[in-house]
């Protein structure tokens, strides 16, 4: 099971699981190319932007796990 952390940095997650990319757009972050992007972790993106982090790191579980079924 994929395990998605909040540590981890927003490219490495939309690299290794391109599936997440509608998630993170559901949630308030379309700026996915954006240079912060490249060195900002989730927790980092989801405050900048005002977004519940465990919420988002839920979603985005979800998603990789569904599929891995």
């Amino acid at each position: 099971m994929a395990a998605i952390t909040k540590e981890m940095s927003i490219t490495e997650v939309v690299s290794k699981y391109p599936q997440t990319v509608p998630v993170f757009m559901e949630h308030g972050m379309g700026c996915l190319g954006c240079a912060a992007a490249r060195f900002e972790n989730i927790e980092q993106g989801a405050r900048a932007h005002g977004i519940d982090i465990d919420s988002l790191i839920a979603a985005l579980n979800m998603v990789v796990n569904k599929e891995a079924r």
